[in-house]
């Protein structure tokens, strides 16, 4: 439908939609409006990607000056899932500016036929004129032409739209060889082998001296057809997923990820991972050509705080500073290499270091050096010159075995047998490192970046293999630069830094405890930026933590025709004996019990499949123990075969898919995984998929963890959230996340089961968000295994049963219902319908 929303005109794919799509493209709206940032929460399977894309999309069309939509996803799957939206909306765009230009070349055509005097004329131009309008009509193409080029000169939507996805080159290389390597470092490694300027330099010469044959110096045969290309490589308007990338850079012979690369300045539309915003390293590869009007979408972005913190933490272990020295004996011998064979190299980047980091370019690598960007540096730093005591090469390697020397002289203290953990500001571990190395701290500041100048100039191809190297100076430049101030991050010494018990493996973590840090440069650089997700509740804390103020705020109800959700608190088990994963009670042998018993009858009663989080892999792995030991197991596989997620990708990956081939089956299947794991976050449990998810536990973060103390700390100094407060709402996000696998339509129907005696408090329990609570009861409150399983089976049977088309329409609003929703300053706009 096409539809006036507060004096915009909203291009909506579908001929229907939910009363929440339409508050929500509001509450957008009202944010653009205000030119400010919003925090949205929108129930899980309601629309909530095709709505923000409708609305975002109308929005550019109908205001000249607005930027590019930058959409952040988690997952290379959500990405290629917004694609498709994406083209379904700007395909039927297309299709309606269409109609609407034909028809108005059909009014212009009778208008001039009136006024010709010719009866005759007059006639026949009239008949054929209405014999076109009524017999005339081009196919439609949204639905089965919707992602590659578009199909028309105008572009998809009519305005010349190109939106584009970017990842990295393991996902986006079409270079056979390459492929064939077994990770990402690998393929990274190949890839710059072939198309770093020292590589093609060297290829151009062997092809030279040896007649046109460049043997021994193979290059991309892509990246050469792109660079060859030039001026030429400009992409069509369209919607291109990763795969339609892949498809149009071979037909054209030309390198995807590095056509992508230059193409962004001219998208309209660009989606890609958290990573390109938020973590400073590789930001600026893709964000710093990004206008200021530009509208930034952080989608399930629930756990935005943090993947803030983690782009600004480093943690180094002894083996990293062990690779370190072995990586810096390299760059030694590297440098003492070139400086016998080619010695100008090494004095040409000594005279570019006399400049300012920006003169001399090395905060602007070229597009296919990216290896190591810039990390975050004061303006003070990016217009002085590099230290002289680090500019010569072998100076500056000298000064990095020093650090390096130090943190391993730190660690041993820590491991040793007077040590312990310790934890420092970052002005008083500079002092200490200061003192007792007779190092500056200015120079600190520059190591990162002078260390990304040397490995350029020496040529490395595998930058993965500096890894540790480059974390040391990452670790480096980061205490010199905040060491000022109040300190915002912690550096904590552990002797013990292994999961394995009993294992011998000191740490030093630099940790941040301001999540606002990574993202304040995007809420002062653009316009609005938009935080969205299912599970956002309590929606009061992100402001915070995030420090800013959005000037919308909503959390939204799920309209729906029947109570497709049916959440469950269980506090007892059959026996009457409460459950709950508190640590004093976990290791009771009658909360073991009652837990299996409660699976067991779970897996009976519900059909197809069953997913069951647990709090911690530990946690997960002792109970299951247990759990065999009693034979609860052997009962289980009874009903449904068992899947377990466990820390190892692969194994998951193949745990999934063999899970959904026996819910496919029908033999039905329960898969154990762990809250926070890549389950958790990633996967939908759809349909049959998933009938039932039950949360064995509060999911709390390990509360003696040295760097979550440190966190706790730093909130309720800085920003007055107390330490209860947030760990709360941390362990209510995760369970939300966690339970809001289980439904991903209105269709759908599915079992949420909160499995602790503690979900029954109030403090609990009204932190979920709002959609949840809609359906969350008295009835369904402090209920034991017995009474629940009733429950169960009276909802099963409910919603077994066909589903009422005519009630699932009453919550779809139509056109009508839409016109009359519209405030009375905007209903005289001309609101159609194009059916679809």
């Amino acid at each position: 439908m096409k539809f006036d929303l507060d004096g915009l005109t909203v291009y909506f794919p579908y001929s229907r939609i939910y009363l929440e799509q339409y508050q929500y493209m509001r509450s957008l709206k009202q944010t653009l409006d205000a030119g400010g940032h919003c925090l949205l929460e929108m129930p899980t399977g309601t629309g909530k990607t095709v709505s923000l894309l409708s609305l975002i999309t109308s929005y550019q069309l109908a205001h000249e000056g607005c930027g590019k939509l930058v959409y952040c996803t988690r997952t290379v799957p959500e990405m290629n899932s917004v694609m498709e939206e994406l083209g379904t909306v700007l395909s039927y765009r297309e299709e309606v500016l269409r109609e609407e230009r034909e028809r108005m070349a059909m009014v212009d055509m009778e208008d001039a036929a009136s006024r010709l005097t010719s009866p005759s004329v007059d006639a026949s131009n009239g008949e054929t004129i209405s014999n076109n309008a009524t017999t005339k009509k081009r196919p439609r193409v949204y639905k089965n032409n919707k992602l590659g080029p578009a199909p028309y000169n105008n572009g998809a939507g009519g305005s010349s739209v190109l939106a584009l996805c970017l990842s990295s080159r393991r996902n986006m290389c079409i270079h056979e060889r390459v492929l064939k390597e077994s990770d990402r470092e690998g393929i990274d490694a190949a890839c710059r082998s072939m198309t770093a300027p020292w590589a093609l330099e060297k290829a151009k010469k062997a092809r030279q001296s040896n007649g046109g044959e460049a043997s021994g110096h193979e290059t991309c045969p892509y990246y050469d057809g792109f660079q060859s290309a030039g001026e030429a490589t400009s992409m069509p308007s369209g919607v291109y997923d990763l795969e339609e990338l892949k498809k149009w850079g071979k037909s054209k012979n030309w390198c995807p990820y590095y056509l992508t690369r230059q193409a962004i300045n001219h998208a309209s539309v660009l989606v890609f991972n958290y990573q390109y915003m938020l973590d400073p390293k590789v930001a600026k590869m893709v964000s710093k050509e990004l206008e200021a009007e530009s509208i930034i979408v952080f989608d399930e972005a629930h756990n935005i705080d943090s993947v803030c913190i983690e782009a600004l933490s480093v943690t180094i272990h002894e083996r990293n500073l062990e690779q370190a020295t072995r990586s810096l004996g390299r760059l030694s011998s590297e440098v003492s290499r070139i400086k016998a064979s080619d010695a100008t190299r090494l004095q040409n980047e000594y005279q570019n270091l006399v400049n300012g980091l920006i003169d001399q370019g090395l905060l602007d690598a070229p597009p296919n050096e990216v290896g190591l960007a810039s990390n975050v540096l004061p303006p003070d730093v990016l217009n002085e010159a590099v230290p002289g005591n680090i500019r010569r090469a072998e100076h500056f390697i000298a000064f990095m075995k020093k650090i390096v020397e130090h943190l391993k002289t730190r660690l041993r203290t820590v491991a040793g047998p007077r040590g312990g953990v310790i934890s420092e500001t970052p002005l008083a571990f500079l002092h200490r490192m200061i003192t007792t190395t007779s190092l500056e701290a200015k120079p600190l500041k520059f190591a990162y970046t002078r260390l990304a100048s040397l490995l350029r100039t020496l040529q490395v191809p595998n930058l993965d293999d500096f890894n540790s190297l480059t974390d040391v100076a990452d670790f480096a430049t980061l205490v010199a630069t905040y060491s000022e101030g109040p300190p915002k991050f912690a550096i904590i010494m552990e002797p013990n830094g292994s999961s394995i018990p009993g294992a011998s493996d000191p740490v030093i973590q630099l940790a941040c405890l301001d999540s606002s840090l990574a993202i304040a440069p995007l809420f002062k650089r653009f316009g609005s930026v938009i935080i969205t997700s299912g599970t956002l509740s309590p929606i009061d804390l992100y402001p915070k933590l995030l420090q800013f103020e959005p000037c919308v705020s909503e959390s939204f109800n799920m309209s729906t025709f029947r109570p497709c959700i049916r959440p469950l608190v269980i506090t007892r088990g059959s026996d009457q004996l409460p459950v709950s994963t508190k640590f004093d009670d976990r290791g009771d042998m009658g909360v073991v019990r009652n837990y299996g018993s409660m699976l067991v009858e779970l897996c009976s009663s519900i059909p197809d499949g069953v997913v069951a989080f647990f709090t911690s892999y530990s946690y997960m792995e002792s109970i299951i123990c247990e759990w065999d030991g009693m034979g609860i197991l052997r009962q289980l596989t009874k009903s449904k075969l068992v899947f377990i997620e466990t820390k190892d990708v692969v194994e998951t990956t193949l745990a999934l898919d063999n899970y959904r081939r026996a819910c496919d089956s029908g033999r039905g299947a329960v898969f154990l995984s762990v809250a926070r794991g890549k389950v958790s976050e990633g996967i939908n449990f759809d349909r049959h998929y998933g009938r039932a998810v039950i949360m064995f536990g509060v999911p709390f973060q390990y509360t003696l963890s040295h760097i979550l103390r440190a966190r706790l700390e730093y909130l309720q100094t800085h920003y007055q959230i107390r330490e209860q407060d947030f760990l709360n709402f941390d362990a209510l996000r995760q369970a939300s996340q966690c339970v809001g696998r289980v439904i991903r339509s209105k269709v759908d129907y599915g079992l949420m089961i909160f499995a602790d005696s503690r979900y029954n408090r109030h403090d609990k329990r009204t932190k979920l968000p709002k959609w949840i609570l809609q359906f969350l009861g008295d009835a369904q409150l402090n209920l034991s295994t017995d009474t629940a399983i009733a429950q169960v089976k009276q909802f099963l049977r409910v919603m077994a049963q066909p589903v009422d088309q005519n009630a699932l329409k009453q919550v779809l609003l139509t056109l009508d219902e839409v016109q009359i929703m519209c405030p009375p300053a905007t209903t005289s706009s001309t609101i159609e319908e194009v059916t679809s």
